[in-house]
């Protein structure tokens, strides 16, 4: 039985531009993780989102890109994603968090940018699950990431 037919509405995910963020192109990451890795985002919203990540400078001993390093870009797209539905479900001051990661790492790459591609596979009032593809510049699969996330709402002091 849908929503619908039980009476209730269903809720629709506001786009990028109803909900009340800063310009992710202009998010100061000094200090943070994804400023330390390089990271960028592209573009998120709610249903999935791009980030980048440079591979110099984020490898392990052996010259390859660390797998910590693909983790972390990979959660760090579904959590700005996971925000974007966080402070739709629970107002502007909500927050999301990650708190799952289970990844798959399938080849290696030694230089370049690698982009993560992130896409929505559950959006629940508290829990969103992202499904997140880092790839190389030549578009070859590196690692796949199911990422768990949780809505936070706005805490009272």
């Amino acid at each position: 039985m849908t929503s619908a037919k039980r009476g209730r509405r269903a809720k629709r995910t506001p786009s990028r531009q109803e909900i009340s963020l800063p310009d992710l192109t202009q998010v100061d990451l000094t200090g943070t993780l994804c400023g330390a890795l390089g990271m960028e985002i592209v573009e998120a919203s709610a249903a999935g989102g791009i980030a980048t990540m440079p591979v110099q400078g984020n490898t392990q001993p052996a010259g390859i890109l660390h797998g910590g390093a693909s983790i972390a870009l990979a959660e760090t797209i579904a959590s700005v994603c996971a925000l974007f539905h966080a402070r739709a479900q629970h107002g502007p001051d909500a927050q999301a968090v990650g708190v799952n990661v289970t990844a798959t790492h399938h080849r290696s790459v030694r230089n370049g940018d690698v982009t993560a591609m992130c896409r929505v596979q559950h959006l629940g009032a508290q829990l969103q699950t992202y499904l997140v593809e880092v790839r190389d510049r030549r578009g070859h699969l590196l690692c796949t990431a199911t990422v768990s996330t949780m809505a936070m709402p706005p805490r009272e002091n």
